[in-house]
């Protein structure tokens, strides 16, 4: 059974900086597409950024200058590396993955970060 686990996430002042690590377990082969979503109170789920494999990153285009994201294939974790954080990126990030060819979302439970003073 595919189980991710977020950790990380936190309080944190605007301007700050919070790195948030997802560790996969039971999936055999390493998961071929890693990624992070979040979810703000009161908005829908939206994704963040993605990483294959063979380590192709995407973002979303407001997020791209000021988050990171990484993943370590042999020991299957995909991390987000968070800077120049405001209070709007308040949420709760949710880690996911899929196997190569298929339409199967792998989900945690997330973890929130919160950005105050």
């Amino acid at each position: 059974q595919v189980q991710l686990v977020e950790s990380g996430g936190g309080l944190v002042q605007p301007g700050g900086s919070l790195r948030l690590s997802c560790a996969a377990s039971g999936t055999g082969n390493s998961l071929y597409l890693m990624g992070w979503y979040r979810q703000a109170p009161g908005k829908e789920r939206e994704w963040v950024a993605s990483i294959t494999l063979g380590g192709i990153t995407s973002y979303v285009g407001s997020l791209k200058d000021r988050f990171t994201i990484s993943r370590d294939n042999a020991e299957n974790t995909v991390d987000l590396q968070m800077n120049s954080l405001k209070p709007e990126d308040t949420a709760v990030y949710y880690c996911t993955g899929r196997r190569y060819a298929s339409d199967v979302n792998y989900w945690g439970k997330g973890t929130l970060v919160t950005v105050s003073s």
